[in-house]
């Protein structure tokens, strides 16, 4: 134990060492993820794995790690060029990489320190640990805004013992950020199942699959599966860094968990014949949608059913606009109904995300075989926002906080479950509306509640300052963000900054 306290406290504290230089926690991420690939290459090319993987000449550990001063550079930059022009998981890692530590004493201190450790054989949760607290670290860098790429894990946690993911089926996410559904997954496979040797083959290369637009992000991903066990360090990638709404690659699921990007349009930045920049809607015409729109949520949930095989289910976050818009979001929804059986959503708090004021739920829907009825007869809902509050630091959401949810779900047997919601309790979080009930509301809107807001009907009973102090200012922010497409629209789709 003190030796795995040991290797977190160094890899923490370059950190913080190339902070003081101007080196965020990403950059240190990107450049670590590099570096750590290429040690582990080395590793497995020895007793006792003797695994033949090939890198350009020049470009491997020993030569690196021989360097000093601007010969290290030299040779570190001439490495990340070469590399990035390698097929499968190796050129994906360093496609588009470039060295952001201009200190090379420095660089030459964080190779010592990969070097001093065999990394291939400690255990994957410690590599795991130490990767995935760099992400989380890197979300909190809000000028970044790698926080939309990292989706709280205790949420995952909840929304993975809903499912219950089993072996020998395949999970994918059409955006998958940094991989943590797909881990969740694992791990609750590993840990729920005795597995064989065929069912752990499965597991670690023909499960998953994502697609990840933004390169870090992807490079980061690749890393922090491999570094949990998945993948193989010279075979093909898993994770496609093709814009997942643009066609039907025609791949189907047992499983879909997602949560989207932020945002509610898809948009290009094009040059203009004078050299300026302008933003321009990205309009997906498929013909295996309901509906075109330029609506980022709506085109990723209608691609979401799409990749679901005829038995497949899907858990996906998504924003509330998702659940009252009018148009596009009101056809989305009822064909939605009709194709699937939307089950279940879970409203959730305000102040769990990176980025402030979200308001959003997850929806839980199984996919079904074309009929005349619609397959959705009911839907349960559970609302964990009124009268809840996180803050991220505070108080954080944890898989405690959504216990009574996933209890009340009930898992094992989602047929059999019992409203906590009565005339008698009108405090019951859990509640079920027929199909018909929704049918009748304006637009079909699934943005359903019925808690009262103590705070505002007990002003003795107020919350904390600084918990109000927050509430006001996601209000603030979550209404300029709305206010900014607004002003876009009218104004040519032009972006406000």
């Amino acid at each position: 134990m003190s030796n795995q306290t040991s290797i977190i406290s160094k890899v923490w504290s370059f950190a913080g060492i190339l902070r003081d230089d101007g080196v965020s926690y990403g950059d240190y991420l990107e450049q670590l993820t590099y570096l750590l690939f290429l040690k582990m290459i080395d590793e497995f090319a020895k007793p006792p794995y003797s695994r033949k993987i090939t890198v350009p000449d020049g470009c491997d550990w020993e030569s690196l790690k021989k360097e000093r001063g601007a010969a290290l550079e030299t040779r570190y930059n001439k490495t990340l060029k070469e590399l990035a022009n390698e097929k499968g998981i190796l050129g994906q890692i360093f496609t588009k990489s470039q060295n952001k530590i201009q200190d090379p004493a420095k660089l030459f201190k964080i190779i010592d320190m990969v070097d001093k450790e065999k990394w291939s054989m400690m255990g994957s949760d410690l590599k795991g640990q130490i990767y995935e607290g760099l992400l989380e670290k890197n979300a909190e860098d809000t000028k970044s805004g790698a926080g939309q790429y990292f989706t709280p894990r205790a949420l995952i946690q909840a929304m993975v013992a809903c499912v219950q993911p089993e072996p020998m089926k395949t999970i994918s996410d059409p955006a998958c950020g940094t991989g943590g559904f797909f881990l969740a997954a694992y791990d609750y496979i590993i840990n729920n199942n005795n597995l064989d040797r065929d069912q752990k083959e499965f597991l670690k290369n023909k499960t998953f699959y994502g697609n990840e637009i933004v390169a870090n992000t992807r490079r980061m991903c690749l890393m922090n599966m491999f570094l949990h066990n998945i993948g193989e360090i010279d075979g093909d990638t898993f994770i496609s860094s093709a814009d997942a709404l643009v066609a039907d690659e025609g791949k189907r699921f047992d499983y879909v968990l997602a949560n989207p990007p932020f945002g509610k349009k898809s948009s290009l930045t094009i040059t203009n014949e004078e050299g300026e920049q302008e933003k321009e809607d990205l309009v997906y015409n498929r013909q295996d949608f309901w509906v075109t729109t330029s609506n980022k949520q709506l085109n990723f949930l209608q691609h979401i059913r799409t990749l679901l095989k005829e038995t497949g289910e899907a858990a996906v976050v998504l924003p509330d606009n998702i659940l009252f818009e009018g148009g596009a979001g009101e056809t989305v929804r009822k064909e939605l109904m009709k194709s699937t059986e939307l089950h279940t959503i879970l409203r959730l708090p305000t102040g769990i995300f990176y980025k402030p004021g979200v308001k959003a739920n997850v929806l839980f829907f199984d996919n079904k075989p074309g009929a005349r009825d619609a397959w959705t007869k009911e839907i349960w809902f559970y609302d964990y926002r009124t009268n809840v509050h996180h803050t991220l630091k505070k108080k954080p959401m944890v898989l405690e906080d959504l216990k009574d949810f996933v209890e009340c779900y009930n898992p094992t047997n989602r047929h059999d479950r019992i409203e906590t919601w009565s005339e008698d309790n009108p405090e019951g979080r859990w509640r079920k509306f027929s199909y018909e009930e929704i049918l009748e509301r304006d637009k079909t809107s699934l943005d359903l509640f019925w808690l009262k807001d103590k705070s505002l009907a007990d002003l003795d009973n107020l919350p904390d300052p600084d918990v109000l102090a927050n509430d006001i200012i996601e209000n603030i922010e979550a209404s300029l963000e709305s206010f900014k497409e607004i002003m876009a629209t009218l104004n040519g789709n032009i972006e406000v900054e």
